[in-house]
Formats: C-alpha cells, structure tokens, sequence
C-alpha cells in the first residue's frame, strides 16, 4: 500500500495484530516516455557517429550515468555479475592481484532524477552533432513529467 502517514497508520490499524508488515520511503519511478526519448536520441547519436546503439548507451552511461566501485579477484569473470562495466586499476595486495571495476547503474534502474540528467546529457551530445532534439519548453515538460512520475 502506498499512502500518507494517517492513511497507513489508520490501514495498519484495521490489520490483524500479529502480521509483520516493513514500511518502506516511496520513490516514483522514472517516466516510461523519459526512457523512449532517451533510446531515440541514442539510436540519432549512433547513426551520426557509426557506433551501434549499444555503444552509444554504454558511452552515455560513462558520462552522465552512476557508477560504483567494485574490487574482485584478477582470475574472476565478471562478465556474468555485471551488464555494464570496465576495468579501473590492477592492484596486489597480501599477494592476491584483484581488478578494479567501474560498475554502470542500467538507465532502467535510475529514478527520475538520475534520468533528468542522463536525458540532459544526451540532449547536449545530441545538440554537439547537430542532431535535432526536443524544443527546451517540450523537453522540460518531459523532464518534469520524469520528475513527478
């Protein structure tokens, strides 16, 4: 259930007293036409660069995306972890080679925020090859229709 504190606090009430319920912050999702836009302009990008769209995505992850940190021994594949990573760094420690990984939260995992500004720097990208985009009073709109979910 997704309500006010009143309304949750009056729905537990009604609840039976030995059920276990968690209670947990609601975060609107990233608008679905937010996304469509994105893949559009990433679809513009990789036909003006010659890239697929694939590496486009990932180019745009790298650059207006999230990402973590992650150390995993050298001799592990991490191929079958991770959808979208690189190498950072090498390093040895206590005689044990680990690989440093830059490791890209997927577009479809960011909430409307984080799709506010990865569709801003796919905007700019897209402005820079002279592709045609959104006018800024329809692209605002859709960022704040993201925004508000």
């Amino acid at each position: 259930m997704i309500g006010k504190p009143k309304e949750l606090i009056r729905w537990l009430l009604e609840q039976d007293q030995d059920r276990l319920f968690k209670v947990d912050t609601y975060h609107r999702k990233r608008s679905l036409t937010a996304n469509a836009y994105a893949w559009v302009l990433i679809g513009k990008i990789a036909d003006v660069v010659r890239a697929s769209k694939d590496e486009v995505y990932m180019m745009m992850l790298k650059r207006y995306g999230q990402f973590q940190f992650v150390s995993v021994l050298s001799d592990i594949d991490v191929s079958g972890y991770f959808k979208y990573y690189e190498p950072y760094a090498d390093t040895v420690l206590h005689g044990k080679h680990f690989t440093h990984y830059r490791i890209y939260k997927g577009s479809s995992e960011f909430d409307s925020r984080e799709m506010s500004v990865f569709i801003d720097g796919i905007v700019s990208e897209a402005k820079e090859l002279g592709i045609e985009t959104l006018p800024e009073v329809e692209l605002n709109l859709l960022k704040n229709i993201a925004l508000k979910g």
